[in-house]
């Protein structure tokens, strides 16, 4: 039996789909050279993304991103919801207080995936960065901050990962007593640290843990110029409404969480609980 022929629009939908995410937002003649596409039909492709709730069009440099519509079609979807219900409102805030963009990411993988960003919101993001980027775990500060907090088991695990990779961004991970002392240092101080260099200057990243009941959520992070904000300064300044948001926000997780289980929770246990 011969297979059925697939569908040649929705190939060029899900390939669209792949260099707006790799790419983290590109404009049509962008897309179209990546996937070999006349621009006209590259322009219906994404027109029809946007149609469908999946992309938008920025009116400040007219690239097309992803919408968090793209989400829903991943696994673990649910599992990371929380981030837009209970922690988008916290790092909006903490955006409008400092200024600087403030993003959450987790780990996806042997990466860290940014689950949102306020960078958008920020006139002082050199680097518009939306969610779905992906940042190395040794190469920066959420990475980091991510592997000073988390299970033990899980860290060995992850180190062992990067050790076997190629890619230079990992190959710190091969001298583990370095990394180890890094990590306590991360312990110790309460927040990562990295520094990133960019063409005319370079950019400061500094991550909080967010905890909820001692489960590792999340990392909090903000961006800025060294030039403009030195590290010493940021410590001083920043760290302790970063830690305040991730404070906030691991507190929500929990109590939201609460209200949850309670509401599910069977009629007779609700009676017992309110009438001992």
């Amino acid at each position: 039996m011969s297979s059925t022929r697939p569908i040649r629009a929705l190939l060029r939908g899900l390939e669209v789909l792949h260099v707006l995410n790799k790419h983290n937002g590109a404009t049509v003649s962008e897309v179209a050279s990546s996937i070999d596409l006349p621009r006209t039909t590259t322009y219906r492709v994404l027109e029809t993304l946007c149609v469908a709730g999946y992309a938008y069009r920025a009116a400040s440099d007219d690239r097309y991103r992803l919408t968090i519509m793209v989400r829903g079609l991943s696994d673990g979807f649910d599992d990371e919801a929380w981030v837009t219900q209970i922690a988008r409102p916290f790092i909006y805030e903490l955006c409008r207080e400092i200024v600087w963009p403030v993003a959450i990411a987790t780990l996806s993988g042997s990466t860290m995936l940014v689950r949102q960003t306020t960078d958008h919101q920020s006139p002082l993001a050199v680097e518009k960065r939306g969610p779905g980027f992906r940042v190395s775990i040794l190469g920066s500060a959420a990475g980091l901050c991510y592997l000073s907090y988390c299970p033990k088991e899980q860290r060995d695990s992850l180190l062992d990962v990067l050790a076997n990779s190629n890619k230079e961004d990992d190959l710190p991970a091969r001298n583990h007593k370095k990394i180890y002392d890094s990590l306590v240092e991360t312990r110790k101080r309460g927040f990562a640290i990295a520094h990133r260099k960019r063409r005319i200057s370079e950019e400061l990243s500094i991550s909080v843990p967010i905890i909820a009941e001692e489960r590792l959520l999340a990392a909090l992070t903000f961006r800025c110029s060294s030039a403009a904000v030195p590290e010493s300064e940021a410590i001083k300044t920043i760290v302790p409404k970063l830690k305040l948001a991730a404070q906030q926000i691991g507190q929500e997780f929990i109590d939201q969480h609460n209200t949850d289980a309670l509401v599910s929770a069977p009629t007779n246990l609700l009676e017992e609980s309110v009438n001992p």
